[in-house]
């Protein structure tokens, strides 16, 4: 992080003389930034007055138009909530250029509580819950995205890249170390602790890794912010960035990797205990919290895959998990249990894709983690990995994600039933809109056949 005072907005800007305006503003479902561009005086009232945001901004779809559905806009004369300054994650945009600011926001009520809609407000109440328990996890993300240039409005692999399996290839990050110079730089600005680049199988993929933190609701911020960087700066170096789930049909998708562990109120690592469970290695609590994801995955798969392209990862043998599963040390299980010294001790969720909303993700994952230390239930013996897909099956259509989402308990528990609902009526107006449209291969294959 730079050497400035990040306190709040306005010591940042006495730091910054040559700021001339800010850009405020919080991230929607999709992770696009709403907000305010503010001259450099207006700025400083941010503070103490925070900005007024139309509620309904969390309740738009992919396209940015209100849903009916959710309630927040229609009916209600949509009102303004008041925004403020999260400390710490000021810096410049150089993207943009000169003298331009980055403030990032967060909705509070008029008591200082998160609204009810908004997603990084649902990962709070879920981290609550740790809170009462003495706990605090620890979380760390694998994040990973493509490269691209287009041709004739498609992405295409950038730099006339072949089609061809580039993992690890220290060639391909040579070949962007200008932009991934930047991308670092723009990231120790703004406080997120990237950690490493490396290329990943498809042309033009690449995997961010972001340092654990303990501190979840900044680690969730880290990725809504770094993939805001990612892309403005590729394009400022002539390309496109995305987090797509899957851009090419016939490449490897894009996941998020999540990995978290607990500390206890006393510093001790509860994971790292010697317990009974069926994989050894590690604390009866760990296992429970592995029972807790493989019992809420089914019906919260939509926080995980929420897009219609999200679910074009999950393929047979494509590193996508297709049930709730588990092993110790299997990448091809969708919770990985990784047993190592006692602070290495850890869960690896690898459900998501790269598209999610972290905020909505995260604390899907975290609150299924919860659900299962409540409970108290040890998993079933994990799967052979030399015959992977054991476990119950996931649903992994959109529509039935979203309606297993509308109908969970266990969804009602871990965000609430208004936020559930909130996100469900989103989800089924992007369905719809989908559902209306005939691309042009569905016409070459039916319409001079049927």
């Amino acid at each position: 992080m730079a050497n400035s005072d990040q306190s709040s907005l306005s010591a940042w800007l006495d730091a910054h003389p040559e700021i001339t305006r800010v850009e405020a503003f919080v991230f929607d479902l999709m992770g696009a930034g709403k907000g305010k561009w503010l001259e450099r005086d207006k700025a400083y009232g941010l503070d103490s007055k925070g900005l007024p945001v139309p509620v309904s901004v969390f309740a738009q779809d992919a396209w940015g138009c209100d849903v009916p559905g959710a309630g927040l806009a229609f009916g209600t004369g949509d009102p303004d909530g008041l925004c403020y300054p999260v400390a710490g994650r000021f810096a410049a945009m150089p993207w943009v250029g000169a003298g331009t600011g980055q403030c990032f926001l967060a909705m509070r009520t008029a008591d200082g509580q998160p609204v009810v809609s908004d997603p990084r407000g649902a990962l709070e109440r879920v981290l609550a819950r740790y809170a009462a328990r003495g706990l605090t996890p620890v979380v760390a993300m694998e994040l990973e995205f493509y490269l691209y240039r287009l041709e004739d409005g498609l992405p295409v692999p950038p730099d006339g890249m072949a089609r061809r399996n580039d993992t690890l290839s220290t060639k391909a990050l040579a070949a962007h170390a200008d932009l991934f110079d930047a991308i670092f730089a723009a990231a120790r600005e703004i406080g997120i602790p990237a950690d490493g680049m490396i290329s990943e199988a498809g042309p033009g993929q690449f995997e961010l890794n972001l340092l654990h933190r303990a501190d979840a609701l900044a680690a969730a911020d880290d990725v809504m912010l770094m993939r805001r960087i990612v892309r403005a700066l590729a394009a400022q170096h002539g390309l496109g960035a995305t987090f797509m789930a899957k851009p090419y049909g016939d490449c490897s998708g894009s996941g998020m990797h999540i990995h978290a562990s607990v500390v206890g109120a006393d510093g001790t690592l509860p994971f790292a205990q010697t317990g009974t469970g069926p994989g050894g290695g590690a604390s009866d609590m760990l296992y429970h919290a592995v029972e807790g994801l493989l019992s809420a995955m089914p019906e919260t798969m939509l926080a995980f895959a929420p897009n219609h392209n999200s679910f074009r990862r999950f393929r047979p043998d494509a590193h996508a998990p297709l049930s709730a599963s588990w092993g110790i040390d299997d990448r091809s299980a969708a919770v990985r249990v990784i047993v190592a010294d006692p602070k290495a001790t850890r869960i690896e969720h690898r459900i998501s894709g790269a598209d999610v909303n972290a905020y909505v993700a995260m604390t899907a994952m975290l609150g299924g983690m919860i659900e299962g230390i409540e409970a108290a239930i040890l998993p079933p013996p994990p799967q052979d990995p030399m015959n992977p897909g054991q476990g119950r099956a996931l649903p992994v259509e959109w529509g039935a994600a979203i309606d297993a989402f509308a109908g969970s308990e266990t969804a009602e528990r871990i965000f609430g039933e208004r936020f559930r609902n909130i996100l469900v009526a989103c989800k089924r107006q992007d369905r719809e809109a989908f559902l209306s449209h005939i691309d042009r291969f569905e016409y070459d294959t039916y319409l001079n056949v049927l």
